[in-house]
């Protein structure tokens, strides 16, 4: 494969067309099937972001059921789908720690 170098000038603004690079027949097996772990750049960044966020909510915060709700009213019932996800939402009251 032959490598080619261009320089870029200042101030020149770069598009990467991400659409071809995932596509490329050269590089992926299947290239024209839809795989997003090739076609998404950011993901590893974005669920990196995520996991430091739900840190910090379980860290700082108390996590309580709303007044008048015990443990045995939560309903864990799911639905299927393309994902799996609970059919009611969950709702809890968050207490600052101190």
């Amino acid at each position: 494969m032959q490598h080619r170098r261009f320089t870029v000038p200042a101030k020149v603004r770069v598009m990467i067309n991400t659409w071809a690079i995932g596509r490329d027949e050269r590089f992926w097996e299947d290239a024209e099937e839809f795989v997003p772990e090739r076609m998404c750049p950011g993901m590893n960044f974005a669920m990196a972001n995520i996991e430091v966020m739900l840190v910090n909510l379980i860290h700082r915060f108390d996590w309580e059921l709303p007044l008048g709700q015990e443990r045995h009213d939560i309903d864990m019932t799911e639905v299927f789908g393309i994902v799996v996800h609970r059919k009611q939402k969950l709702l809890l009251v968050p207490k600052l720690c101190v």
